[in-house]
């Protein structure tokens, strides 16, 4: 297989069909918005992602999916989908039917369908754990901020490059109690906060449009794949982003081993995380900072959606009104 040939089936897969099937898997999950059931809006977005990604015309192996065979029917890490290339391709997806399924339960904003694919070996394999992340936007110095600095020390930096005090930057964390000193740290250093209740990757997608979403900077531990996720999205727009896994259990120690991995203390930028040419793609389920949710009329369903190219640093906002409703029945 030539290199030629991995672009040309990278282009018909990573155009306007990545994006429908955000939209198709938004569009189930919102039906299930603000009805309390985290379970059924992820199962009914699982199914219409997998529906769907088995239309295009590649052959997909789930890198990042919904964790192993033995804990989802569908979409779980190694499974291949697609309904098969004429070239003999096979692409790398990673993908995240419901983010913030909680978000999607309870109607509240940045719930988002989210897949990236990439070429073959592009997207690091990691276990269903935790993950420490630090990220920012585009235009910065290399290397600009890093996970063992303190938060302090990584405000200043980002301040000084943004020409702006400490005290003008707001730092997307999630809101956990494993987060208590890291607040306090940033507090402390004259930060503004966002705390979020779940949607890890959207926290890192905010820093891709700080002047939209007012967030400069994401930092505190969550999912490993989502991780993964989050760094395909800096990686088309070219931001920064360190992650470390965080094992807080011997469960989690062994999910690590038997995914290969054995230094647990290493550190991973963008480029360990996700590699080659990729496209990503994410459909609002609820309305939040950078996309609309699903709006749904008596005849057609509306959705915003975003795709992002990784070769090009191309960024595409869509908006879509899909006139045959029953299309997603």
């Amino acid at each position: 297989m030539s290199e030629a040939t991995a672009r040309t089936e990278l282009d018909r897969a990573l155009a306007l069909d990545i994006v429908r099937v955000t939209e198709a898997t938004a569009v189930a999950a919102a039906r299930w918005r603000g009805r309390g059931d985290e379970a059924a809006a992820d199962e009914a977005a699982a199914a219409a992602m997998y529906r769907e990604i088995a239309r295009l015309p590649i052959e997909g192996v789930v890198v990042v999916g919904e964790g192993d065979e033995d804990e989802s029917p569908i979409l779980y890490n190694g499974e291949t989908i697609g309904a098969g290339s004429s070239e003999g391709v096979t692409l790398d997806l990673a993908v995240d039917p419901v983010e913030g399924a909680t978000l999607c339960a309870k109607a509240l904003p940045n719930a988002l369908s989210v897949l990236a694919v990439a070429e073959r070996g592009s997207f690091l394999k990691v276990p269903v754990i935790y993950m420490e992340k630090i990220a920012i936007g585009p235009g910065y110095p290399d290397n600009l901020v890093d996970l063992d600095a303190t938060p302090a020390e990584n405000l200043e930096a980002l301040a000084k490059a943004k020409g702006c005090q400490v005290s003008e930057l707001t730092v997307c964390i999630l809101d956990r109690p494993r987060h208590g000193k890291l607040i306090e740290e940033v507090r402390a250093a004259g930060a503004a906060l966002r705390l979020i209740s779940d949607g890890d990757i959207a926290g890192v997608v905010h820093v891709t449009e700080p002047r939209e979403t007012g967030i400069d900077i994401y930092m505190g531990i969550g999912g490993a794949p989502e991780g993964v996720l989050a760094a395909a999205t800096l990686a088309c727009i070219g931001g920064q982003m360190q992650g470390r896994l965080v094992a807080l259990n011997q469960e989690h120690r062994a999910r690590a081993r038997a995914a290969g991995i054995a230094d647990l203390d290493r550190k991973y930028a963008i480029t360990d995380m996700v590699s080659g040419d990729l496209s990503f793609a994410a459909t609002g389920i609820t309305d939040g900072s950078l996309l609309e949710g699903v709006r749904f009329t008596k005849d057609a369903v509306f959705t915003h959606s975003v795709v992002m190219r990784a070769s090009t640093r191309t960024v595409r906002w869509i908006r879509t009104e899909h006139p045959d409703v029953g299309k997603f029945d």
